[in-house]
Protein backbone atom coordinates (compact mmCIF):
# COMPACT_ATOMS: atom_id res chain seq x y z
CA UNK A 1 0.00 0.00 0.00
CA UNK A 2 1.18 3.22 -0.32
CA UNK A 3 1.80 6.17 2.08
CA UNK A 4 -1.07 7.83 0.55
CA UNK A 5 -3.52 5.65 1.06
CA UNK A 6 -2.34 4.93 5.07
CA UNK A 7 -2.21 8.26 5.58
CA UNK A 8 -6.23 8.90 4.88
CA UNK A 9 -6.92 5.87 6.35
CA UNK A 10 -4.97 7.08 9.74
CA UNK A 11 -6.73 10.55 9.29
CA UNK A 12 -10.34 9.10 8.60
CA UNK A 13 -9.71 6.89 11.58
CA UNK A 14 -8.88 9.68 13.64
CA UNK A 15 -11.67 11.61 12.64
CA UNK A 16 -13.90 8.65 13.18
CA UNK A 17 -12.53 8.08 16.99
CA UNK A 18 -12.91 11.80 17.72
CA UNK A 19 -16.70 12.31 16.63
CA UNK A 20 -17.32 9.26 19.26
CA UNK A 21 -15.49 11.58 22.30
CA UNK A 22 -17.35 14.71 20.99
CA UNK A 23 -20.66 12.77 21.64
CA UNK A 24 -22.53 15.06 24.18
CA UNK A 25 -22.60 12.82 27.36
CA UNK A 26 -26.02 12.88 27.84
CA UNK A 27 -26.46 10.16 24.92
CA UNK A 28 -27.19 7.21 27.23
CA UNK A 29 -27.05 9.30 30.54
CA UNK A 30 -29.89 8.56 32.88
CA UNK A 31 -32.16 10.95 33.86
CA UNK A 32 -31.37 11.65 38.39
CA UNK A 33 -33.26 13.40 40.89
CA UNK A 34 -31.62 16.60 42.47
CA UNK A 35 -33.35 18.35 45.38
CA UNK A 36 -31.80 21.95 46.43
CA UNK A 37 -33.20 25.37 46.25
CA UNK A 38 -34.82 26.96 43.22
CA UNK A 39 -32.63 29.97 41.95
CA UNK A 40 -31.67 31.51 38.79
CA UNK A 41 -28.64 31.28 37.02
CA UNK A 42 -27.74 34.82 37.18
CA UNK A 43 -27.97 34.95 40.80
CA UNK A 44 -27.08 31.42 41.63
CA UNK A 45 -26.61 30.89 45.30
CA UNK A 46 -26.59 34.56 46.51
CA UNK A 47 -29.31 37.21 45.59
CA UNK A 48 -27.99 40.33 44.55
CA UNK A 49 -31.29 42.30 44.29
CA UNK A 50 -32.66 43.97 47.92
CA UNK A 51 -35.48 42.28 50.11
CA UNK A 52 -36.94 39.25 48.73
CA UNK A 53 -34.80 36.27 47.17
CA UNK A 54 -38.12 35.14 45.23
CA UNK A 55 -39.08 38.57 43.79
CA UNK A 56 -35.27 38.63 42.58
CA UNK A 57 -35.35 35.27 41.06
CA UNK A 58 -38.92 36.32 39.53
CA UNK A 59 -37.10 39.50 37.95
CA UNK A 60 -34.04 37.69 37.10
CA UNK A 61 -36.44 34.85 35.13
CA UNK A 62 -38.54 37.48 33.42
CA UNK A 63 -35.36 39.53 32.20
CA UNK A 64 -33.65 36.73 30.42
CA UNK A 65 -31.95 34.58 33.00
CA UNK A 66 -32.78 30.74 33.04
CA UNK A 67 -34.48 28.95 36.71
CA UNK A 68 -31.66 27.48 38.49
CA UNK A 69 -31.39 25.19 41.30
CA UNK A 70 -28.61 25.26 44.06
CA UNK A 71 -27.58 22.06 45.14
CA UNK A 72 -25.04 22.15 48.19
CA UNK A 73 -22.16 24.38 46.38
CA UNK A 74 -23.18 23.65 42.95
CA UNK A 75 -25.53 25.39 40.94
CA UNK A 76 -27.14 23.97 38.10
CA UNK A 77 -28.84 25.67 35.49
CA UNK A 78 -32.02 24.01 34.80
CA UNK A 79 -33.06 24.00 31.06
CA UNK A 80 -36.54 23.88 29.84
CA UNK A 81 -39.30 25.00 27.72
CA UNK A 82 -41.79 23.11 29.45
CA UNK A 83 -44.65 25.37 30.87
CA UNK A 84 -46.03 23.17 33.73
CA UNK A 85 -42.72 22.73 34.98
CA UNK A 86 -42.13 26.64 34.34
CA UNK A 87 -44.67 27.37 36.34
CA UNK A 88 -44.06 24.99 39.44
CA UNK A 89 -40.47 26.66 39.47
CA UNK A 90 -42.29 29.63 39.59
CA UNK A 91 -44.00 28.84 41.98
CA UNK A 92 -41.18 27.36 44.06
CA UNK A 93 -39.20 29.70 43.93
CA UNK A 94 -37.07 30.03 47.07
CA UNK A 95 -38.14 26.74 47.95
CA UNK A 96 -36.88 23.38 48.08
CA UNK A 97 -37.67 21.35 44.98
CA UNK A 98 -36.97 17.74 43.36
CA UNK A 99 -35.50 18.55 39.84
CA UNK A 100 -35.51 15.24 37.54
CA UNK A 101 -33.64 14.97 34.66
CA UNK A 102 -30.13 14.99 32.85
CA UNK A 103 -27.44 16.64 34.02
CA UNK A 104 -24.95 18.04 31.46
CA UNK A 105 -21.94 19.74 33.69
CA UNK A 106 -23.75 22.66 35.12
CA UNK A 107 -27.02 22.03 33.52
CA UNK A 108 -29.87 19.60 33.81
CA UNK A 109 -32.23 18.92 30.60
CA UNK A 110 -35.35 18.90 32.99
CA UNK A 111 -37.78 16.39 32.79
CA UNK A 112 -40.13 17.05 36.13
CA UNK A 113 -40.28 19.50 39.21
CA UNK A 114 -42.30 18.87 42.21
CA UNK A 115 -41.94 20.46 45.72
CA UNK A 116 -39.21 18.61 48.29
CA UNK A 117 -40.71 15.97 50.32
Amino acid sequence: MSTVVLRVGLVIATLAAGMIFALPPAFGAKAQAFTGTVSDAMCGAKHMMEGDPAGCLRACVQKGSKYALVVGDKVYTLDTEDKAALATLDKLANQKATVKGTANGDEIAVTSVSAAK
